[in-house]
């Protein structure tokens, strides 16, 4: 069985960072690395909680229609987000960006946590969420196309 591409990257030279995980027909998979794999990882709470936030962003903002997917890692290091190739690595690492702003800022009700539209609403940290957004804004301060390749000794 062929291997899957994120399975051959190897995870212990990876720190916090946006990175290109593939790239498809007409769209491309961003690897948002908001923990060191293997030495830590997110809340699962404050992980949902991103997704939320995160997701409730992307498909609020000006490339909205550019958005397929926004979601969690399950090893709890990152989320994973899809884009069409109609938006370029530099806008998504900018709007990736804006969207942890958004969560490092967020107050209020977290969107989509209510019973009736989530199934496991009760599964929250806002207060996590944050330091750990605020985290990872700080690691990719200056952030740009150019580092998107995964680390390699």
């Amino acid at each position: 069985m062929k291997k899957i591409k994120s399975f051959t990257v190897d995870h212990d030279l990876i720190g916090k960072g946006i990175f290109l995980s593939r790239t498809d027909r007409n769209t491309y998979t961003l690897d948002i690395r908001l923990a060191v794999p293997n030495r830590e990882s997110v809340k699962p709470e404050a992980l949902h909680t991103l997704e939320h936030l995160g997701a409730t962003y992307l498909r609020n903002s000006a490339f909205s229609d550019s958005v397929v997917y926004f979601g969690p890692m399950g090893c709890l290091t990152g989320c994973y987000a899809v884009f069409f190739d109609d938006i370029s690595y530099a806008d998504a690492i900018k709007l990736i960006r804006d969207a942890f702003e958004f969560a490092s800022d967020f107050e209020g009700k977290i969107p989509g946590s209510e019973r009736r539209e989530c199934g496991n609403y009760l599964f929250h940290d806002l207060d996590e969420a944050k330091k750990t957004a605020r985290a990872f804004l700080e690691a990719t301060n200056g952030w740009d196309e150019k580092r998107l390749a995964y680390p390699s000794k």
